[in-house]
């Protein structure tokens, strides 16, 4: 049966770690570690999959769940590049406001489902599905991000040019917004692409700049 304590076996077999290693790789407590060796944790939180991922070559989802393929790019005990085309956690913006003033690059929280991602990307990537009207294009124009879709966001990619899709987060606070990014002349500010809305003018800081969207149908 593929249980989490028959996948952290294997990578701790085939990584060579102490539960103690696999706790610091993974960010967790000891104690944690040790459920996930021995029970009774029956899942993995995305955080500690996408770390223990990039350290071990083993694949998040995989670590996560038991589904997909096992490993990433067949290597394991190495330094994982970026997923080509792997599956991404969804996220919630609750979950993304969190984030806003962690240290920690990692994905934050559990993921509510995993997300085939058709771009290049990096471990850390994820998705949100789109609130409001606020990134919906004038009729005509191609670009659009109606409410209801899904955006795949890299957290990796922090300096975006002008024009970009990047999710933000407004200095001090949580909240959390996806807009296009804008910079003429030294001034930076969030732009909607639906004109009733007005642009951000306040400080912000990337969270992540977005790969694409996808969307349901």
């Amino acid at each position: 049966m593929n249980t989490l304590q028959d996948r952290i076996a294997e990578v701790m077999a085939v990584a060579g770690l102490t539960v103690g290693e696999l706790a610091d790789i993974a960010g967790v407590t000891s104690s944690a570690a040790t459920q996930w060796k021995d029970g009774p944790t029956k899942t993995l939180k995305a955080a500690p999959a996408a770390r223990l991922s990039a350290k071990t070559g083993f694949r998040a989802l995989w670590l996560s769940s038991g589904e997909g393929p096992k490993m990433s790019h067949g290597v394991s005990n190495t330094e994982a590049g970026p997923d080509l085309r792997g599956k991404v956690p969804l996220i919630s913006w609750v979950q993304a406001g969190e984030w806003c003033n962690a240290a920690d690059p990692h994905l934050p929280g559990q993921a509510d489902r995993w997300m085939d991602c058709p771009v290049n990307h990096s471990s850390s990537t994820f998705a949100l599905r789109v609130r409001g009207d606020s990134m919906t294009a004038p009729s005509g124009n191609s670009r659009t991000y109606p409410e209801g879709c899904y955006i795949f966001v890299d957290p990796e990619r922090k300096n975006p040019v002008n024009g970009d899709r990047v999710v933000a987060c407004l200095d001090g606070t949580d909240e959390v917004t996806f807009k296009v990014y804008k910079n003429e002349d030294g001034r930076q500010w969030l732009q909607p692409l639906n004109p009733s809305h007005e642009p951000i003018r306040e400080k912000f800081h990337i969270l992540g700049t977005v790969l694409g969207k996808w969307e349901d149908g």
